[in-house]
């Protein structure tokens, strides 16, 4: 893949804030529509899609708009139907949910590393499609990205957090092992769109050469695909603060501040 020019940031910002105010529009017409929404991000790993997750949510409210980034199943619920802890993270009327990853664990990294049998696999791909008209049936709006980026670049990034202590924890022996395994994981995707790309729940691929295009790509289609409008906000008046009735602050002695760090810093 040819090397693509970085957004530069005096275009980036503007955009990606302009953005972000319709993502609040967006937000206050689902909670006042009682709209569900379920958006899922896939790929590669260090593809963005963390990043770019933390962008649609930075001025939303945390109530409305929250993200499942569910850990390994535990032991009782790997007896479970494999879609059934994913359920409990679905959207009730208001709300946006965010999966960082999804049941698609399943045919991706579950299938390439051994952690699933054929059949659960095989079992997975007639289900998942089912599943998925069954949620978008009832209503839900399912949207589901898949961030595609190219080895040179995904081994870059992977380098980069090497060598910088605020994201290595982002990286896992999982992580590396996926250069080794990168034809594998091609594969598996592969399969996974010929079973899960379909009409009702179209997979939509984000091109994630450039982190700062994939981002306004896909929140730009995002919005797109969901006939939103803005809501009037109610009217609010600051009240008047009532007179004073004696009340005193006990002495400052009397609690336990925060040291005043800033000041060694002056």
């Amino acid at each position: 893949m040819s090397k693509v020019k970085r957004l530069p940031r005096k275009v980036y910002e503007p955009e990606l804030a302009r953005l972000q105010a319709e993502l609040v529009k967006l937000q206050e017409w689902v909670r006042k529509e009682g709209a569900r929404v379920v958006v899922v991000f896939e790929g590669r790993d260090a593809a963005g899609k963390g990043s770019t997750i933390k962008r649609v949510t930075e001025y939303l409210n945390p109530r409305v708009a929250r993200i499942a980034a569910l850990p390994v199943p535990s032991d009782r619920e790997r007896t479970q139907w494999y879609f059934q802890r994913y359920v409990e993270h679905l959207p009730a009327a208001g709300e946006i949910v965010l999966f960082d990853r999804s049941w698609y664990n399943r045919a991706g990294v579950e299938r390439v590393m051994g952690f699933c049998t054929q059949q659960e696999y095989t079992r997975f791909l007639h289900q998942c499609p089912i599943f998925e008209r069954l949620l978008v049936e009832d209503g839900i709006l399912l949207r589901k990205y898949w961030f595609s980026v190219s080895d040179d670049e995904q081994e870059r990034r992977f380098r980069s957090r090497l060598d910088d202590p605020m994201r290595r924890w982002k990286l896992s022996p999982m992580d590396l092992e996926s250069i080794t395994r990168w034809e594998d994981y091609s594969r598996a995707k592969d399969e996974m769109f010929v079973h899960t790309d379909i009409p009702e729940a179209p997979w939509y691929v984000v091109e994630s050469e450039d982190k700062r295009r994939a981002r306004i790509n896909m929140i730009a289609h995002l919005l797109s695909t969901i006939p939103y409008h803005a809501v009037e906000p109610k009217p609010l008046e600051l009240p008047e603060r009532p007179p004073a009735k004696g009340y005193e602050r006990p002495p400052r002695d009397m609690q336990t501040y925060v040291p005043d760090h800033s000041a060694a810093l002056e």
